[in-house]
């Protein structure tokens, strides 16, 4: 059985990739990371095999993106803007982007784990296969991700 034509895989993907790529690199640079993306899938397509498990396939494609644009974050120069005056003072951020900055700060398997398999909506069996891990490991990262923010709801 071949793959579905790229458009029909794109439509039945774009969610998720893009739910994904905006938890875990935020939302100014999940729009770029989405776009590598899907062309890496792309020139790839073709080439894949019969019973290819596409979803965790074009999330093992965005996890990559997603690293290499936090990579090229710690790169670039950060601006400045305005300090408050005092701690709490100008805009709290949302409460999703609160929630998404709270992930984003935990250790990288525990991130990574918890974007995959929340934002990403893949099996622990996927979640294991994108983080080249066994499923117990990737269960593991995801109990202690979750674990983490709640004690720092409290």
């Amino acid at each position: 059985m071949r793959p579905p034509p790229f458009q029909v895989f794109l439509e039945e993907h774009r969610e998720p990739v893009y739910r994904f790529l905006r938890a875990m690199v935020g939302p100014d640079e999940a729009e770029d990371a989405f776009q590598e993306t899907f062309l890496s899938a792309l020139r790839g397509y073709r080439r894949l095999r019969d019973g290819s498990n596409l979803r965790a396939w074009v999330m093992t494609i965005a996890y990559r993106k997603a690293v290499d644009a936090r990579r090229g974050r710690k790169r670039r120069p950060h601006p400045m803007g305005e300090v408050p005056d005092r701690p709490g003072a100008g805009n709290p951020e949302p409460p999703d982007e609160e929630v998404w900055r709270r992930i984003r700060d935990l250790p990288a398997a525990q991130r990574t784990a918890v974007f995959l398999r929340h934002a990403g909506d893949l099996a622990y069996r996927e979640v294991a296969r994108v983080m080249g891990t066994s499923e117990s490991a990737a269960r593991q990262s995801v109990r202690l991700g979750l674990r983490r923010l709640r004690e720092e709801w409290r």
